[in-house]
């Protein structure tokens, strides 16, 4: 015997207005009895706090109290009998409350030490006899149209340039001495369905370049008592560039930025998610061949970045 919970939609994602639509599958031998088949629909911000970040003494929480924002069950079926074979039992659950605006939905996301998570879960209960069963899946929420801002993404670009003296970490003797020039521009405000674009100009090198790369991070922050822990990780590295540069060249910049690993730029009580976006630019060097698996975070004497805030947001 197994039970499958099947959604109307093949991505998964519904809005907040919208009614959470499929099927329970349940596929049997024999005919069996139940006392009930229960459609529940939970969502919640889970928040967790690592001694890395903390502290020693914060180390001890652990994981934080989760923020619920829905939890919902219907009966889809009273207790009785389901035959063999193959049987299919439609269910519609709203999602949001027609007599209730007060639930703040966030958007669907998997970070590091924030997750925003929703989950809807089929459950046959069969006494004390007999194992009860339940299947569950996760269904992705997206912001409704009409509760998105009314204003357009700013057309402009900010302009940067990297040189060794905008470097405020040590950098290599023939680095700091010949010295480096790029200079580009890149957008800081991107909506989540589309890239984050710009361009990029090799102006001067002393040393030749190995890599190119955008670096996408999240930073999250989490109230932890009087506290605010925050911590910045690596989202995602996309390599324009691969080997030395020409000098003079224009590189497109077009980073499209994964799906359920960010939201976005959410700014909440309890906690938020924002983001960043950095331009590394690595130098050919003997050091770098024994440290391939350094942190992306911090800087190294063969490395030059510049990091730039990032507003991620939902447009229609």
């Amino acid at each position: 015997m197994s039970i499958d919970l099947k959604l109307s939609r093949s991505n998964r994602i519904y809005h907040p207005s919208e009614s959470l639509e499929g099927k329970v599958i349940i596929k049997t031998h024999s005919s069996i009895s139940h006392y009930g088949i229960h459609i529940t629909i939970k969502g919640s911000v889970n928040l967790q706090v690592r001694g890395g970040s903390a502290g020693i003494v914060e180390s001890f929480y652990g994981v934080i109290k989760p923020i619920p924002i829905l939890n919902r069950t219907i009966e889809v079926k009273s207790s009785g009998k389901i035959g063999s074979g193959t049987t299919e039992i439609p269910f519609s659950l709203n999602l949001r409350k027609r007599d209730e605006n007060l639930e703040r939905f966030y958007e669907t996301y998997h970070g590091a030490n924030i997750s925003i998570q929703y989950l809807a879960t089929a459950d046959i209960t069969r006494g004390y006899l007999h194992k009860s069963l339940s299947a569950t899946v996760e269904f992705i929420v997206e912001s409704d149209k009409d509760d998105l801002l009314q204003r357009s993404l700013s057309p402009e670009m900010v302009i940067f340039y990297i040189t060794q003296d905008t470097q405020r970490h040590p950098l290599l003797p023939e680095l700091k001495s010949g010295g480096f020039r790029v200079t580009g521009k890149i957008s800081t405000q991107c909506s989540l369905s589309g890239p984050i674009s710009g361009e990029l100009t090799v102006e001067a090198s002393a040393v030749p370049i190995h890599s190119i790369d955008i670096q996408l991070f999240r930073v999250e922050s989490i109230l932890l008592g009087e506290k605010i822990v925050t911590e910045t990780s690596l989202v995602q590295k996309t390599q324009i560039a691969d080997g030395d540069v020409c000098c003079n060249l224009t590189l497109p910049i077009y980073v499209i930025p994964p799906r359920l690993l960010t939201c976005p730029t959410t700014l909440a009580g309890p906690f938020s998610v924002e983001f960043k976006v950095a331009i590394v630019i690595s130098f050919q060097s003997e050091l770098s061949k024994l440290n391939k698996k350094a942190d992306p975070r911090t800087p190294r004497l063969w490395l030059a970045m510049e990091t730039l805030p990032l507003e991620l947001v939902r447009t229609k």
